[in-house]
């Protein structure tokens, strides 16, 4: 069996090539999305909604704000755990759904849903006379509350919509500015054959690490979408780390054309922090959470790619009333070569003029 030997630098260069992060850029919108798996849905929108700014960073000027509304509406994309995805791929999701609970985590939730049947029923019964609907319009007749210590505690109905989902029964078929609008599956979701759970799992891994490049066979559980990657690909091991990966040999060799990038905070490039602090060697935290003078890169700093590094944080806020992008830093992690300076600036006067602004420093 191959054991692949790569340097940080080939390790760095799959996982950016991976995601399409090179000069060589994807022809559309579908085919990025079906190569990256999903598109995170966040509600900030501080510069630019991230699946827009995600979306951007691949396709630049061409991509219009209005394509991936237009994607949801044709239902080329579905609605899935907070993640726009291929609506094809909803194949390896279906039987999992049939026999939902299927991990140990989900059994809490499986006890106090068959308690409350009777409203599952209702809010099916509402949305089947009157649907689309957002949550506020459904009926919340549950007779045993859900008790969290977080946010969710005594939100009944948003979370007998969660278990639908899980379950198959419910999708998100659209949303009025940020609030969801759900109705049935049946008439969101395509008619898709389910694929067998042990193979869809497979094939879920496989699409991960074709959208990765490389990663762990085994990670910690991911509060969103897994890091994971199983037995898919070939193994590799990468110079100065330890342990070993799983790599995608589609991109073993392959060059890369550099080009300077703008990354969301919620790129899939950054998904895996401890990926990337071992592979890139790079330290990234959101702080739009922290107090203002504990902040080191800004409220909503924008990763900076150069070729296969990330080099910086861009610290950029949006003035409508001033037509202005903003640059409040630009926070190099190392001093930058001229060349890659320039790529940089224009790289944000690309992203002003996206988004209709002129730069402002």
């Amino acid at each position: 069996m191959t054991v692949h030997e790569l340097t940080r630098a080939q390790a760095r260069r799959v996982a950016v090539r991976a995601q399409w992060l090179g000069a060589d850029r994807p022809p559309d919108l579908l085919a990025f999305v079906r190569r990256a798996t999903l598109l995170q849905l966040d509600p900030t929108s501080a510069i630019a909604p991230s699946a827009d700014l995600v979306l951007w960073s691949r396709l630049g000027s061409r991509y219009r704000h209005a394509d991936l509304d237009e994607a949801v509406a044709r239902r080329d994309l579905i609605e899935l755990d907070a993640m726009l995805r291929p609506a094809e791929d909803l194949a390896l999701y279906r039987a999992a759904m049939a026999a939902w609970p299927v991990a140990g985590y989900q059994t809490g939730a499986a006890r106090w849903a068959e308690a409350n049947e009777a409203c599952a029923q209702d809010i099916l019964d509402r949305l089947r006379a009157e649907g689309p609907l957002p949550s506020r319009a459904l009926p919340d007749t549950c007779v045993v509350p859900w008790r969290s210590t977080g946010w969710t505690n005594d939100r009944n109905v948003t979370q007998m919509l969660e278990v639908l989902v899980a379950r198959g029964q419910v999708a998100v078929a659209g949303r009025i500015g940020k609030e969801r609008l759900w109705d049935l599956a049946e008439r969101v979701y395509p008619d898709v054959p389910p694929v067998p759970m042990a193979e869809a799992a497979r094939r879920r891994d496989e699409r991960r690490l074709q959208a990765l490049g490389i990663a762990r066979a085994k990670a910690p559980r991911h509060p969103m979408e897994p890091t994971h990657v199983g037995e898919a690909g070939e193994e590799a091991v990468v110079e100065g780390v330890k342990g070993t990966w799983r790599v995608d040999p589609a991109h073993l060799g392959q060059p890369l054309a550099p080009r300077a990038a703008l990354l969301s905070p919620f790129d899939r490039l950054l998904h895996d922090r401890r990926r990337l602090e071992e592979l890139f060697g790079f330290e990234y935290v959101l702080e739009m959470y922290k107090p203002a003078a504990k902040r080191r890169w800004g409220y909503y700093a924008l990763p900076v790619l150069v070729g296969e590094d990330l080099v910086g944080k861009l610290d950029a806020s949006v003035d409508r009333d001033a037509g202005a992008l903003r640059v409040n830093a630009l926070h190099w992690d190392v001093e930058p070569s001229r060349a890659a300076r320039a790529a940089v600036d224009e790289e944000i006067e690309g992203l002003a003029a996206w988004l209709g602004l002129a730069v402002a420093r």
